[in-house]
């Protein structure tokens, strides 16, 4: 998909132009970080496996990513982290406040593009993802240093927060094709399913992979307070002692016993059983894409399945 990124960046590029300077250092930076690209990547290959070439599913894909590259730099701010994708957070390097702002920035420019495309279904379904996604940043903020909440309450805030707009981008590709209701809802369905699970592998890496692969700092989840399903399966299945441990350890956000903690989460099977909840919700994903035609951005698709749940950065 190389040359079809090329041309999402292109218009990346040119949205960002703005006469503040720190507005075009900050944007270029956090973008200019890299990053897998998956939400444009969806709009693309979902637009093509339905048939359409036109120029505008470019300017979606590169909304979809200034939306989610606001919500990295408001995230980074509440969560206070101080590495992503190898390097300094813009709240790192620059400040809180510049870092806010310049989210509201790249938030507003999205909804100006989304004019631009001049599709009232457009900019229901963005308006609505938006929406949806500020609710789970809420949710969030609500459940940390909370070691008591429900896996349900976990993975409603997973499909707010993340999978919310992998949904969005799926959709919208079939919008743009002009698909009917029921293909949008299943390339939505697709988008949500991989969107959780994605995220389901994003939380157990915070516990098996290493700082270096990540690009960010490992335990930073336990270091926040958040009751991630690897450690709400290790409390259910670990001894009083390590159930102990761990719910300390998620209340006051402490990583001085992280080791101690990777280690009840390893024996006691929650990366395996993290994973394996993951798989359950690549499945669902690519059985959504039953209706979807023959053709190269279809197996794409199905290839996304697998990548999301073996990941291991």
């Amino acid at each position: 998909m190389a040359s079809e990124m090329l041309q999402v960046d292109e218009v990346i590029r040119t949205r960002l132009s703005s006469d503040v300077a720190l507005i075009e250092q900050i944007s270029h930076y956090i973008i200019g970080a890299g990053g897998k690209r998956i939400r444009p990547r969806l709009v693309l290959l979902f637009a093509s496996a339905l048939g359409y070439e036109g120029a505008r599913k470019y300017e979606l894909a590169a909304i979809v990513e200034f939306i989610h590259t606001a919500t990295l730099l408001h995230d980074d701010v509440v969560d206070e982290s101080a590495l992503r994708r190898g390097r300094q957070t813009a709240n790192a390097a620059f400040g809180n406040a510049a870092s806010v702002l310049v989210g509201d920035f790249l938030y507003s420019r999205a909804f100006q593009m989304m004019v631009s495309v001049d599709s009232m279904r457009v900019l229901e379904v963005l308006a609505d993802a938006t929406n949806v996604i500020a609710e789970g940043e809420v949710l969030q903020l609500l459940n940390m240093h909370e070691p008591d909440i429900a896996v349900e309450d976990y993975l409603r805030v997973i499909r707010f927060k993340t999978a919310k707009l992998f949904e969005a981008s799926a959709r919208l590709g079939a919008v743009i094709a002009g698909a009917s209701r029921d293909i949008e809802e299943s390339c939505a369905d697709y988008g949500r399913a991989l969107g959780t699970a994605f995220q389901l592998v994003d939380d157990l890496l915070d516990y098996e992979g290493n700082t270096q692969a990540l690009g960010k700092n490992v335990g930073d989840d336990l270091r926040e307070g958040k009751p991630t399903l690897p450690l709400l399966i290790a409390m259910g299945r670990g001894t009083p002692e390590e159930r102990d441990l761990i719910r300390h350890a998620i209340e006051h956000g402490e990583v001085e016993k992280l080791a101690t903690i990777v280690e009840i989460v390893h024996r006691t099977g929650a990366i395996d059983a993290t994973r394996e909840a993951a798989r359950l919700e690549a499945e669902q994903a690519r059985k959504s894409l039953s209706h979807l035609p023959p053709s190269e951005s279809l197996n794409f698709l199905l290839e996304f399945c697998a990548r999301s749940v073996e990941r291991s950065a």
